[in-house]
């Protein structure tokens, strides 16, 4: 039998600082061609596998066991060796490429950067040839060879790095979270590019992922992890429809529970948000007598109950994000009425915009990348109340702790001087959400904040907010590219599509009987867990 791409025999790694084993026993075969699934909840470990394949560990970290990456020990290598087998054996896409890519590098620029350091001996022609090449096979195409990563969409830029990722034509490819940040259509087109490119050079897939039904969708195999351990392995399917292990039950009965969810009934309170034909157009070129527009968002109109959940719903660039950041006073409005509890936030100035815009906060996507890393958590909480003027740090930070305890952080003393990077990532939303709430506001904007977390601590985290607005009357909008997680939580959904509201209605309607092409398509590009 041919010997594996990777081969883990009895792996253990463990941290600098801590003392348990991140990775505990662990064993894993892939050979050329196969297509794995790493799947499991938060804080298992599948990212660690990775950084351990890869040697991306920090300083101190201990790492016994067997690994073989094309037949070599990772661990045994100089410093230089382990650079070339980093480049030839393996490529790596990770989860935000936003993070990973060179702001000041085009895209045609960050292939040229990666061939010339992998292969100093070919000619300046066949490096542009073979960077255009790997432009037009993952879909961008040489037009945007000189485009900056800014200048491209999410999907354009996770394209980017799978072509990185392939550019060498390793025998083993891993993708980390690789569609997160995408909406379903999208992620169907990059994973179904990824794993027919990995085809045609007949490369391993190393796929890592919480979602586990996306994982099947693209993988013939399946492994398990719970702290660090292998809990289940076998067919994708066996897997999910036959899971042996506590965990895998677990996971899977969490994942069931999200498909397709009956939205709840719509409370009747009073009215906090009108939002009356808003328009946010951004000029991109022509003359200034006759400005080419960007119609982001064009002519939009909804009402904001108390204690109601407002999902928006739309595939990449349909006005979602643009539609937050307006509301948050982040991007400019060029037309409509935006009412928040009674007062137009479009003739309002100075203080007394600052003081209304109090009253909606934001949770974002990602966490880590909106809390400063060196702050401790009871600190970050804190922070708008001493930025607002409204108490002493003392009771700000008395306050914080209590938002602690009210997020799930308990005790508070044991979580308040941790920094970000120590929490779990449901910890670290629970934080978010915390300092969301330290101002108090009557509208809560959650921007895709729970697709980065696995179906347990997904459920979790939206029980949280349910609780919290039960508890405080919160309005909340909703954003999200999964119609199957707004049709369970939210009370109404909004399709977007072009900057226009395409479709409205119970969430639990549109799912299973989608009206608008754009809503058919989202519902039909989302994974299902195998039956």
């Amino acid at each position: 039998m041919p010997q594996p791409v990777l081969e883990l025999n009895q792996l253990r790694l463990q941290y600098p600082g801590s003392e348990h084993w991140t990775l505990d026993g662990l064993d894993l075969e892939l050979h050329a061609g196969e297509s794995l699934a790493l799947v499991g909840s938060s804080g298992c470990g599948k990212s660690t596998v990775a950084r351990a394949v890869l040697q991306l560990l920090p300083p101190g970290s201990r790492c016994d066991g067997g690994l073989q990456l094309t037949g070599q020990d990772p661990r045994q290598l100089k410093r230089s060796e382990l650079r070339q087998l980093r480049g030839h054996a393996t490529g790596l896409v990770f989860q935000d490429p936003m993070t990973r890519l060179n702001p000041l590098l085009s895209a045609g620029g960050h292939l040229l950067d990666t061939l010339r350091a992998h292969r100093p001996d070919s000619s300046a022609t066949w490096r542009l040839s073979r960077a255009n090449d790997l432009l037009k096979r993952v879909g961008i195409g040489t037009q945007r060879f000189q485009a900056y990563p800014h200048e491209l969409s999410g999907g354009m830029r996770q394209r980017l790095a799978i072509a990185l990722a392939i550019a060498l034509e390793p025998p083993l490819v891993i993708a980390d979270e690789p569609t997160t940040s995408l909406d379903v259509a999208v992620a169907g087109q990059v994973m179904a590019e990824l794993s027919q490119l990995c085809k045609e050079l007949g490369s391993a897939l190393l796929l890592i992922s919480h979602d586990l039904a996306m994982a099947a969708r693209w993988c013939d195999r399946m492994v398990m992890l719970d702290g660090g351990r292998k809990v289940e392995e076998g067919a994708a399917t066996a897997v999910l429809t036959k899971p042996r292990s506590e965990m895998g039950q677990r996971l899977v009965a969490s994942a069931r529970a999200r498909e397709g969810g009956r939205s709840p009934e719509r409370p009747d309170h009073a009215t906090v948000l009108t939002v009356d034909a808003m328009r946010c157009w951004h000029a991109i070129g022509g003359p200034p007598w006759k400005p080419t527009w960007l119609k982001a968002v064009n002519d939009i109109s909804f009402d904001l109950r108390a204690g109601e959940s407002l999902g928006v719903v739309g595939a990449s660039g349909c006005g979602k994000s643009t539609l937050c950041r307006a509301l948050m006073g982040l991007t400019g409005i060029r037309g409509g009425r935006v009412e928040l509890q009674g007062q137009d936030l479009l003739n309002l100035r100075g203080e007394a915009l600052r003081v209304a815009r109090r009253a909606v906060q934001m949770v974002f996507q990602d966490p880590l990348a909106c809390l400063n890393p060196a702050l401790p958590v009871v600190d970050a909480i804190a922070d708008p109340l001493l930025i607002h003027g409204i108490c002493s740090k003392a009771e700000a930070r008395e306050r914080a702790r209590a938002l602690l305890h009210r997020v799930g952080l308990r005790p508070a003393e044991q979580f308040q001087q941790r920094r970000p990077r120590q929490l779990s990532g449901g910890q670290q939303q629970r934080v978010a959400i915390a300092r969301a709430l330290a101002l108090e506001p009557s509208v809560l904007i959650c921007d895709e904040s729970v697709s980065m977390l696995d179906a347990e601590v997904q459920a979790e985290v939206l029980g949280l907010l349910r609780e919290l607005q039960n508890e405080l009357g919160l309005a909340m909008i909703f954003v999200t590219h999964d119609l199957s997680v707004a049709s369970g939580f939210c009370h109404r959904v909004i399709v977007l599509d072009q900057g226009k509201i395409v479709e409205e209605g119970p969430g639990d309607r549109i799912f299973h009987a989608p009206q608008a092409a754009i809503s058919r398509l989202l519902v039909e590009a989302s994974p299902r867990l195998p039956r």
